[in-house]
């Protein structure tokens, strides 16, 4: 798996490639000091993988991103932490704030090669039905039924759904818009335009995240308030 790093500041670049070499198996191919000389870079050249700082003369990282391929996966790395729910909405992989700490580099960088392993895998994934306890998808030539007490959480990324199970995750060609339509709203709640929790599986959450197992789930704004409405049955919170 293949990677690029768009950043730019020439030391954030230089520490963040030699980071990855040491942290992971992933190929640098180039780095770059502005979106626009990705972007001629892209059209020549399959990257897996976007490194991508936000704020950039003449081409900040969101509209880059908005500009690539879906076959390619980003991970923003930013000073800046109020951008975390507009790259979301991007489909990011991840968000790294800077300083950028090396175990939530790998945790991301394990999360991206993750990905790319099912999304090359989920060709002939389709989804196939579903009744009022539980879903059937077919994954790699095998049909799973998934009861809706097991899923944690659904993750959108790109045109296709990774549902995390108390076991395994899975992962099918379908929106998240058309999954949520199929699964109970009693149970499920979507709580930004990449993620639907089952609200049984909530440990805590604060103003922008939602806590499940060791997954930190961002909160859409405009989404924030039907969940803590729903989940908290109404109860005022200070």
């Amino acid at each position: 798996m293949n990677c690029i790093i768009v950043d730019d500041e020439p030391l954030a670049r230089e520490e963040l490639q030699s980071l990855i070499k040491e942290l992971s198996p992933l190929e640098v191919l180039a780095s770059f000091s502005n979106a626009l000389s990705a972007l001629d870079f892209l059209k020549t050249n399959e990257v897996d993988l976007i490194f991508l700082d936000i704020e950039m003369p003449k081409l900040s990282g969101l509209e880059f991103a908005a500009q690539t391929s879906e076959q390619t996966l980003i991970i923003f790395t930013t000073a800046y932490a109020q951008y975390a729910l507009k790259s979301y909405e991007l489909d990011a992989i991840d968000y790294l704030l800077k300083p950028i700490d090396t175990n939530r580099l790998e945790k991301a960088i394990s999360k991206a090669i993750s990905y790319k392993k099912l999304l090359s895998e989920s060709t002939k994934n389709t989804f196939e039905g579903s009744t009022k306890e539980f879903l059937m998808i077919k994954s790699e030539r095998r049909y799973y039924k998934i009861l809706f007490k097991d899923i944690r959480f659904i993750e959108g990324l790109k045109d296709y759904v990774v549902i995390y199970t108390q076991r395994q995750k899975l992962i099918t060609a379908l929106n998240l818009k058309t999954i949520h339509q199929k699964i109970p709203s009693e149970i499920f709640l979507r709580v930004s335009k990449s993620y639907v929790v089952n609200l049984s599986f909530i440990d805590s959450f604060d103003n922008h995240t939602i806590y499940i197992d060791e997954f930190e789930i961002p909160i859409g704004e405009v989404f924030k308030q039907d969940f803590v409405n729903k989940y908290t049955g109404g109860t005022h919170l200070q």
